[in-house]
């Protein structure tokens, strides 16, 4: 018998603001509960609920617990909360609840089963669940689910190498915590229900269509608190209206998902710089004329990702003419493929794959021994590496240095850097940094464990790892998005102590939406993929560029806030001695309408004295054309 609930005080808080939480939602929420009012809900069932302090608590009447529905009814819906069960308990949340003939029926995802399963049920008159079907897998990097193929259903399988390294740190545990608080994130699009439970990897089903409210269920012995519980209709999207700094001039050149990089240099020797983005050479000085390196189609940004990962413009033949090298992520096809210009004959130019098995979603350029010879640094079956041509044959395999031992290459974070102030160029990750040895040495790269990454979603490390001297006091610092699909960017302080022994305090810069009042200029936003440092201002500080990699695992829920405004920013260095560790950050809007892929080009495009900002993304390529100001801006180094 469906009960209805009306008490006096008001039960929700339209959403105006951030709700306060030390953790909280990977959306903007419509509703917050923060009452003592079940106004707005009915119970069904046999559980008792009441509302206090803004919890929700629920206690079952018998093993077969009962309900707590929401009035509305939605197709699409996020919703968010903290959850403690005790003792007996069993708890779960019902969506897109519909009648039928005889009762109810929903899509239920247990919250005290291990690994969060989901499932098809049916619910009598009086709320009992009479049946329980299991939801076939679904999730990871689709927003719809296809049919299911014909013949027996074949377990997924992904299994990881593993290597005999000790690592400085290691996936948390985000199993349910009996009798504690857990976090949980219900996101249901499409014909996908996600859950996240305690920040881990989601666990996925996939359901028919349908529309209804959602429930929150207590059933077994024992208590269920609900606190700090808040839901967004998914179907209602925003786009903010366009932004861009007065500082800057915006000029969009391509239109297209073609690439998630940029790169610079005079590819047809005129005197002009041009930008190669993907498979395009896009001409300077105006941009307006461009010409193919290689055949170009463009890709859906919603649905794949292209082949053009990240790019760099040099001259690796030693002719005199730049190419092009795209290093490039992704199983087989993962390299490094070189273009080799055509010293101004108008063609395409010939690709050469140069390194295999590139395991990294980025890649860095670098003159790593001084001897004014490039390198690229990545990272492949599990080597932090670096890769060179053989002068004699550049368009052959590239000749491989491992700096790590096997077991501490990744995907996401990667930086190049003289963090001991040696002189030499040492080599960053999310695990730590690999000392330089000395010029002539046989010895061995000495690695040095640090935490420079954290784990969200099962994914960890950032973009591009800079390494420069942040509060002014001579020692090189490092900053660093946390998380390249989550959330995070922060600076790390170098220590030195009496027998010079470096290490590193983390200062946050931003972190999620739950602290967003607290972090620099009150900015919050998710999947800071690209990154890099330029001089922005001309002050002689490095300032660190950084955006959102705008539907990073295309248009799904994989990862958080993955719809939000595709924003790039200027996060200027301000050495100040009231700030923590002596230096603050000032962000400032460039874009919202543009966002990073997996890199950012800071170039004087113009010779202008000005910094000019390049990045190629799902939503195009942009050049974002600095005004002049009073000093003279420049790209910093690695």
């Amino acid at each position: 018998m469906l009960k209805k609930r009306l008490l006096s005080s008001a039960a929700f808080v339209l959403f105006g603001a951030i709700p306060m939480f030390a953790a909280g939602p990977s959306f903007h929420p419509d509703v917050t509960f923060q009452g003592s009012s079940l106004d707005g809900w009915h119970t069904l069932g046999q559980a008792t609920w009441h509302a206090e302090n803004g919890e929700l608590v629920g206690t079952p009447q018998s093993s077969s617990g009962g309900w707590l529905m929401l009035d509305k009814s939605y197709q699409d819906v996020g919703l968010y909360g903290e959850f403690r069960c005790t003792g007996g308990c069993e708890t779960g949340a019902l969506f897109r609840i519909e009648k039928t003939a005889d009762g109810w029926k929903g899509v239920y995802v247990s919250l005290t089963e291990p690994g969060t399963p989901s499932y098809d049920v049916t619910l009598d008159a009086q709320g009992k669940i009479l049946t329980r079907d299991k939801l076939r897998r679904g999730g990871g990097l689709m927003r719809v689910a296809p049919p299911p193929r014909p013949g027996p259903a074949r377990a997924f399988r992904f299994n990881r190498p593993q290597y005999d390294v000790k690592l400085p740190f290691t996936r948390p545990d985000t199993s349910l915590r009996p009798n504690d608080w857990n976090e949980i994130e219900f996101m249901f699009d499409a014909n996908i229900v996600r859950a996240v439970m305690n920040n881990g990897n989601e666990a996925g089903g996939v359901a028919d269509d349908g529309y209804g409210p959602f429930a929150l269920y207590v059933g077994g012995t024992g208590e269920v608190r609900f606190r700090n519980l808040a839901y967004k209709d998914l179907g209602l999207r925003d786009r903010p209206t366009d932004v861009t700094s007065k500082n800057f001039r915006r000029q969009q050149i391509s239109d297209f998902y073609y690439s998630m990089t940029a790169a610079a240099a005079d590819f047809n020797h005129d005197g002009h710089l041009d930008i190669v983005s993907g498979p395009y050479i896009y001409y300077g000085p105006d941009f307006t004329k461009r010409r193919e390196i290689a055949l170009a189609e463009s890709t859906s940004p919603s649905t794949s990702f292209n082949s053009y990962w990240v790019e760099y413009a040099a001259d690796f033949t030693g002719d005199g003419w730049p190419d092009v090298i795209n290093v490039t992520y992704g199983g087989s096809a993962g390299g490094v493929y070189l273009y080799v210009n055509p010293k101004g004959e108008n063609r395409r130019w010939e690709m050469h794959k140069v390194v295999d098995n590139v395991q990294s979603e980025i890649g860095l350029v670098s003159d790593i021994n001084g001897d004014g010879k490039l390198a690229v640094i990545f990272m492949g079956d599990g080597y932090v590496s670096y890769a060179q041509p053989d002068p004699a044959n550049p368009t052959g395999k590239w000749v491989i240095h491992h700096i790590s031992e096997q077991g501490y290459g990744t995907a996401h974070g990667l930086g190049v850097g003289d963090v001991n102030g040696d002189g030499r160029l040492d080599i960053l990750n999310m695990y730590g940094w690999w000392e330089h040895p000395p010029a002539g040495s046989s010895a061995p790269w000495k690695y040095h464990p640090e935490v420079f990454g954290r784990y969200g979603h099962g994914i960890a490390g950032g973009a591009t790892m800079e390494v420069y001297d942040v509060n002014g006091d001579g020692l090189n610092d490092v900053v660093t998005s946390l998380d390249a699909h989550g959330w995070g960017l922060a600076w790390f302080e170098q220590k030195r102590d009496a027998q010079g022994n470096i290490s590193f305090v983390r200062h946050m810069i931003m972190d999620d939406l739950g602290t967003q009042k607290e972090n620099a200029g009150g900015v919050a936003f998710s999947e800071l993929h690209g990154s890099t440092i330029a001089d922005m201002n001309g002050d002689g500080i490095p300032d660190f560029i950084v955006g959102k990699r705008y539907w990073s695992h295309n248009a799904d829920y994989l990862d958080p806030n993955p719809f939000g405004p595709p924003v790039l920013y200027i996060y200027k260095t301000v050495r100040d001695s009231k700030a923590p560790g002596g230096a603050r950050f000032e962000p400032e809007l460039v874009d919202n309408r543009s966002g990073v892929g997996s890199t950012v080009l800071a170039v004087d495009l113009s010779n202008d004295g000005t910094m000019d900002i390049v990045t190629g993304n799902k939503l195009g390529t942009f050049i974002f054309w600095g005004k002049r100001h009073s000093g003279k801006a420049k790209k910093a180094s690695r």
